[in-house]
């Protein structure tokens, strides 16, 4: 964002967001997870010396995130394209209601191909709420979203077997199948080292990422189309790679079963038939009754007209809601309840056959 330098670089951000406008003219949805709103702030208060204080710091951040936003929008418009500010805190993140809005929110704005530009919110978040670094920001985000790719630009071209500013035979590596103490030692520290940049937060970063079944690369931010390489059929010769462990499904199922279910949802035969043979979601038509007491995103038990499992999935809408809108058709859900998220009570990506 800066360059190499103290100040925010128009210029430098130009050079990316060109290729994401590239990228977004094949069809690739690209979020943005940004750092620059201090240094942001810095600029337009002709960077005075105030410490290393945290007010300090949110103050800035204040004041810099509408300019970082304006530089943002009017680069992106030379494009054509649009964007939207979304600031973020590790709470948001954990809240099960918070976070169920946050990806809601992310996947409605990727639909109207506009650009989300993600950043920690340094005005209001304090050390017990905060994620600390736009990395781990970052693979927190992709989780969120299910991204297939995760790329985190720094000064370096990746990881390297020894410290290359230091060491001239040090080697990168383009490959890691399993972030293991070898790695954590390459990077400075071990997986339990509290740290708030550098190369040690990519790798805890890649960790988050790759256990939920999401490919990672570190790559040198200033190599000319970085990211258009990394997306086409230069990517093996870029940056560090980091295999996911899991699928995004495999990932989800196993912490969909690990959950133990708040509630039941009845169907009758039809929608259980569906969800057998079709796969598909359960959609509130083919619902006959609601147990328990569950607010939206919990897991429940969905249950046949035998009283069987069929299936396990995360809510849509809580039991109150279900209750209501059990028997309705989908375009029915907004004049029953005075608001709709959607036509699905348990969407097909969110529920596992028995």
């Amino acid at each position: 964002m800066t360059g190499g330098t103290p100040h925010i670089s128009p210029r430098r951000m130009l050079e990316i967001i060109q290729q994401i406008a590239g990228l977004h003219e094949h069809g690739i949805e690209v979020v943005i997870v940004t750092s620059g709103a201090v240094a942001a702030g810095r600029d337009v208060l002709g960077d005075p010396d105030l410490g290393k204080n945290i007010p300090a710091k949110q103050m800035l951040a204040a004041i810099g995130q509408p300019r970082l936003m304006n530089i943002y929008s009017d680069l992106f418009a030379i494009y054509g394209m649009y964007t939207a500010q979304v600031l973020l805190t590790r709470t948001d993140l954990l809240n099960r209601r918070r976070y169920l809005n946050a990806r809601d929110t992310l996947n409605t704005i990727l639909e109207q191909q506009v650009i989300p530009i993600i950043n920690e919110n340094d005005t209001v978040a304090t050390e017990e709420i905060r994620v600390g670094d736009n990395d781990n920001l970052s693979a927190l985000v992709a989780n969120l979203i299910n991204a297939d790719l995760l790329i985190l630009l720094t000064d370096q071209p990746g990881l390297f077997t020894t410290d290359p500013r230091t060491n001239p035979e040090a080697k990168l590596i383009p490959l890691i199948e399993e972030i293991n103490d070898e790695v954590w030692g390459i990077a400075g520290g071990t997986a339990s080292t509290l740290g708030t940049g550098g190369m040690r937060t990519k790798i805890q970063a890649a960790q988050l990422a790759t256990r939920s079944g999401v490919a990672v690369v570190i790559a040198q931010g200033s190599r000319p189309n970085v990211l258009i390489d990394i997306v086409g059929e230069q990517s093996a010769e870029i940056g560090t790679w980091f295999q996911p462990i899991s699928t995004h499904v495999e990932s989800f199922k196993r912490w969909l079963l690990s959950e133990r279910p708040q509630g039941v949802v009845h169907v009758d035969a039809g929608a259980a038939r569906s969800l057998r043979k079709s796969r598909s979601s359960l959609l509130p038509v083919g619902m006959t009754g609601v147990e328990g007491d569950f607010e939206r995103g919990m897991v429940v038990s969905v249950a046949g007209p035998d009283g069987a499992e069929v299936a396990i999935g995360m809510v849509h809408y809580s039991a109150a809601d279900l209750a209501q809108i059990c028997g309705l058709h989908s375009d029915q859900i907004a004049a029953r309840l005075g608001y709709t998220y959607g036509e699905e009570a348990i969407r097909r990506d969110y529920l596992i056959v028995i």
